[in-house]
């Protein structure tokens, strides 16, 4: 995509560089790649190693953090581009992000919070409901910055497995939710589920929020939603509306391709919302909330997203069949391949050919998890994968074996 409005893509970036930096946040973009559980897709902590240069970074391909690799839309580099004047000012003209995000999920204003990402909204949840000594109630593997979350908090988490085909057990959440009632602050559901791509369906998702003890909040994670085409899943907003205790949360990182700019939102009762925004940071740029804004009304650029994803992850799915691997079926823009072998030695493997992929998920330790990337990407990726699978395995200092 051509950006034509006087400013290139490399000087805005560039001129956003520079402002990070001079409020004290260094150019290591290695940390700001590896996602913020080392590499579970949205941003934080690195994986220890070395700062990167600019160049060295562009030329990994990146399938790590599950990013939109097709880049910001036009239309939204502009708004971007245009709210630069407002970023000398405290105050600045509303571009109307709550409206617009009420309008385009069918809620209403008072339901959305606008935060840092939906990391933030996952964050302030545990932050809201678990201090006190509450757990959290959620299956594993999953996005496991929930856990990491409550365990700062001086809190637990409670973690059931996954079935033997990778879904959520919701008949099992319920039972657990009725056995620890007393001890529990909300359940957790990822949906599609991070790292597998699995789906709750709609029907499952009744069945949870039905079989829960009266008043359970549950957090509801529709980071990947845009991304779905099975007619078997539906966002949980139509329960917020109901007045349930859910909490969905939602970014712009994923489908609307904005990850460093760090905005996303809840949508919850107001009830609700009320006791988590005290826990909030309040500390949405004014370059995300105008680019965020135009991200909505851009519909088509998310439709076309999707069509290239969809279409690139299910062509990769298919050769890595062929080449005799199972992949786990996935309704968002990442998969898991299994390996018969430990995925650390093969991630490391992968790094030295110029590609990120993602972390480790126990106790699914000889599955990988590859973000859906450009074509040109993924042609890198199967390369390398072929190379890699056709070394010899090696044991591990666990005692496992690698390659």
């Amino acid at each position: 995509m051509d950006f034509k409005n006087g400013v290139s893509r490399r000087s805005f970036v560039s001129g956003l560089a520079a402002a990070l930096g001079y409020a004290g946040i260094g150019p290591d973009f290695n940390l700001l790649a590896q996602g913020r559980a080392a590499g579970q897709g949205r941003p934080g902590g690195g994986a220890g190693r070395a700062p990167q240069t600019a160049e060295q970074y562009d030329a990994l391909a990146k399938l790590a953090n599950n990013e939109n690799n097709w880049g910001i839309p036009d239309s939204v580099m502009k708004s971007m581009e245009g709210a630069w004047k407002y970023a000398g000012r405290y105050g600045y003209p509303d571009p109307g992000l709550n409206q617009a995000i009420a309008e385009f999920d069918g809620v209403k204003p008072e339901n959305v919070m606008v935060t840092a990402g939906s990391g933030e909204v996952l964050d302030v949840v545990g932050t809201t409901f678990l201090l006190g000594g509450k757990k959290v109630l959620g299956v594993e593997p999953s996005y496991s910055s929930v856990y990491q979350h409550a365990t700062t908090i001086k809190s637990e988490a409670i973690k059931l497995p996954l079935t033997k085909d990778y879904r959520q057990d919701i008949g099992m959440i319920i039972d657990a939710a009725k056995k620890h009632q007393a001890e529990l602050g909300f359940v957790y559901i990822c949906n599609p589920n991070n790292p597998t791509g699995a789906i709750v369906t709609k029907q499952e998702i009744k069945q949870l929020l039905d079989g829960l003890p009266a008043g359970m909040p549950v957090l509801i994670d529709e980071a990947y939603h845009h991304y779905v085409d099975d007619p078997n899943y539906a966002t949980a907003m139509p329960y917020v509306m109901e007045g349930r205790p859910v909490i969905v949360a939602r970014t712009f990182s994923k489908i609307a391709a904005m990850a460093a700019m760090r905005v996303g939102y809840a949508v919850a009762p107001p009830e609700l919302l009320q006791k988590m925004r005290p826990w909030t940071t309040g500390s949405v740029n004014v370059l995300a909330r105008y680019g965020a804004t135009e991200a909505l009304k851009n519909k088509p650029a998310m439709l076309a997203a999707k069509t290239k994803t969809l279409a690139t992850r299910d062509k990769t799915i298919k050769d890595l069949r062929a080449l005799g691997h199972e992949v786990i079926p996935s309704q968002a823009n990442f998969f898991m391949v299994g390996l018969k072998r430990d995925v650390q030695p093969v991630i490391s493997a992968f790094r030295e050919e110029g590609v990120l992929v993602g972390r480790p998920f126990p106790p699914m330790t000889q599955h990988l998890r590859v973000s859906v990337g450009l074509p040109e990407e993924m042609d890198r990726f199967l390369v390398a994968f072929k190379k890699i699978m056709s070394t010899p395995a090696t044991t591990t200092a666990s005692g496992r074996v690698g390659g």
